[in-house]
């Protein structure tokens, strides 16, 4: 037995789970709807850490292997990213969101026509036309109605969530019912199908993505710019302009004027790109680091809203046990 493979899934669980529990209390303070997101994406990544630690403690098995799949591939990427998309629902953000969907479809369609995912063609094909008019329907509620385009992407994922329920709790799985990597013991997605895992692309990268650029733009809202692209290039404005405006952050930072939202989404941001990348080399056969990102991008992103103003204004065990000054939410500054 790997100790790490162990130790690095329980951590992972524990916290996840006692972040969601901050969250969700926020949540009962505040009643935002991307609380109430946030807090159930960490229990499906407690959730799904703590099938991998029970995996590698005591083995696995087909129901638990089945369990880890369909909420690490398919569920705790997707909600996070469904929180920020509320949570910027006021702004032009959704039509970045559809982007992402559109892209995840896109993905699928690619990998299911490859030799890497035989017989998956028709499940790949189905998901992109799913995928392309779900991003119609949230970039089409962006233009004329934009809070409700985070309702329609959370119609849509949970219609999906539903399918992708049925077809892995039910898909027939190569002996002996789980796989997992002979020199690492880490858990792969191989024992699944083609056509099941070809069905990820606009659950995990949309949601990866909509995360990591919604915590970018959040920095971007708050931090000293340069404009050195106009605004209505949309993403690729911000995307440059958040480079370019680095340094006078920098500056700004050390001279503490800088506002602590910034630091907070920039934490959030590299804690999603991580597991987002480690997943990501998992799925090709690079396993060594799946843990470990799994547990590091978790950690940066518990660091960065424990000081994001937009999320906790207060920390609560049973009482208070501290509060800052209220603040513009991030929604109506986004806006």
């Amino acid at each position: 037995m790997n100790v790490l493979n162990v130790v690095l899934p329980l951590g992972s669980s524990v916290l996840s789970f006692v972040f969601a529990a901050m969250v969700l209390d926020q949540w009962w303070q505040r009643r935002h709807a991307f609380q109430l997101v946030w807090g159930i994406g960490l229990l499906f990544y407690g959730i799904s850490a703590g099938t991998e630690f029970l995996g590698s403690a005591i083995g696995w098995s087909e129901p638990l292997y089945r369990v880890w799949y369909l909420i690490g591939a398919f569920f705790v990427a997707a909600y996070l990213g469904l929180g920020t998309i509320y949570l910027l629902s006021r702004s032009r953000f959704g039509y970045f969101a559809g982007a992402t969907v559109f892209i995840g479809g896109l993905l699928s369609l690619l990998f299911s026509h490859s030799t890497r995912y035989p017989g998956a063609a028709t499940a790949g094909t189905v998901t992109f036309a799913i995928a392309t008019i779900g991003a119609i329907a949230i970039i089409a509620a962006t233009a004329t109605r934009r809070p409700l385009a985070a309702h329609i992407a959370m119609g849509v994922l949970v219609v999906g969530s539903v399918a992708v329920a049925g077809m892995v709790l039910t898909a027939t799985l190569t002996s002996p019912g789980w796989a997992v990597d002979p020199s690492t013991h880490v858990p792969v997605g191989s024992a699944f199908p083609s056509y099941v895992r070809v069905l990820t692309g606009p659950f995990n990268i949309a949601g990866a993505l909509c995360l990591i650029f919604g915590a970018i733009y959040s920095a971007y809202v708050y931090m000293p710019k340069k404009r050195a692209v106009p605004a209505r290039l949309g993403i690729v404005a911000v995307v440059v302009n958040f480079i370019v405006s680095l340094p006078r952050a920098a500056e700004a930072l050390f001279a503490g004027k800088l506002n602590s939202r910034v630091p907070a989404t920039i934490l959030i941001a590299i804690g999603a790109f991580i597991p987002g990348l480690t997943s990501g080399l998992d799925r090709f056969g690079v396993t060594w680091s799946f843990f470990l990102g799994e547990f590091i991008g978790l950690l940066f992103i518990f660091v960065g809203f424990l000081v994001s103003e937009d999320v906790f204004h207060n920390v609560r065990i049973g009482t208070t046990l501290w509060s800052r000054s209220p603040s513009t939410p991030l929604e109506r500054e986004a806006g």
